[in-house]
């Protein structure tokens, strides 16, 4: 395995938020309605985890460094095990297990169907992550995962529904996901090593 020592890093890094924020809450530090607290930011670590996911690709153009890759379907997969506890936590201090009670709130609260469209895309790509699943697949397996953009879109359009009447912190989340995806156009993607090649010269020069 390359890089361990960077991978490791990175798994304690992702693990321990869901644990930090669960002594928060048993320690009685999250306010009145926790478990609303608990389920907004795993929502919101899903949302950030997305973003970082999708900026590892840009970050090993501009850097060279296989690193940034190595971690990346590890990330993927934290993202959807943030979403996982996102949902549980929604079920257990939101609808309180009320099975018959989530029709009303789906009528009431359309962002949760978004969310839940999400939340499936995000099954699909964790499901086939694996090797095995890239061989039987082939070519579909990149168009498969390409539906990353459209959980994108799916969760910042959750997110807008939420925080309708303060929306600076989502344009930023939004701005961020803007620039990521326009580094994702073949066009772009492919001028940057040459901006990498141009900058190069002057820097040894200095």
């Amino acid at each position: 395995m390359r890089y361990p020592i960077w991978r490791i890093g990175v798994f304690i890094a992702v693990a321990v938020w869901p644990l930090f924020w669960l002594y928060e809450a048993w320690s009685f530090a999250l306010g009145p309605d926790p478990g609303k607290v608990l389920v907004d930011r795993l929502g919101l670590g899903t949302l950030i985890l997305l973003l970082v996911t999708l900026g590892m690709t840009p970050l090993q153009k501009l850097s060279g460094w296989a690193g940034w890759i190595a971690v990346r379907r590890q990330l993927g997969l934290w993202c959807f095990a943030y979403v996982v506890l996102h949902l549980a936590a929604y079920c257990i201090f939101i609808l309180g297990l009320d099975w018959p009670q989530l029709g009303v709130e789906l009528r009431k609260r359309p962002y949760i169907i978004v969310g839940t469209l999400g939340f499936l895309c995000l099954l699909a790509l964790a499901v086939t992550s694996n090797r095995y699943s890239q061989r039987r697949l082939g070519v579909r397996w990149k168009k498969l995962h390409r539906l990353v953009y459209v959980i994108l879109g799916l969760g910042l359009l959750h997110m807008l529904w939420i925080v309708r009447a303060d929306l600076k912190e989502w344009v930023i989340y939004a701005s961020i996901g803007a620039v990521l995806l326009v580094l994702r156009i073949p066009p772009v993607m492919r001028r940057i090593p040459r901006f990498i090649a141009k900058k190069a010269p002057s820097a040894t020069k200095a």
